[in-house]
């Protein structure tokens, strides 16, 4: 058993939880990463703004 999966062993209901692979564990925390989907977020609200006034 892995050691990620140690704290799901104790019940039946979570079984089926996934648990983030190597990549994403990586993605979620790279500064640069968050910083581009911060950024990315910001233009598409600006945009839903824009669309209102």
């Amino acid at each position: 058993m892995k050691k990620d999966e140690v704290n799901f062993s104790k019940s039946e209901a979570f079984n089926l939880t996934m648990i983030p692979g190597k990549f994403a564990k990586s993605m979620r925390t790279c500064v640069i990463w968050q910083f581009v989907r911060f950024c990315v977020i910001n233009i598409k609200m600006l945009i839903v703004v824009s669309k209102s006034h």
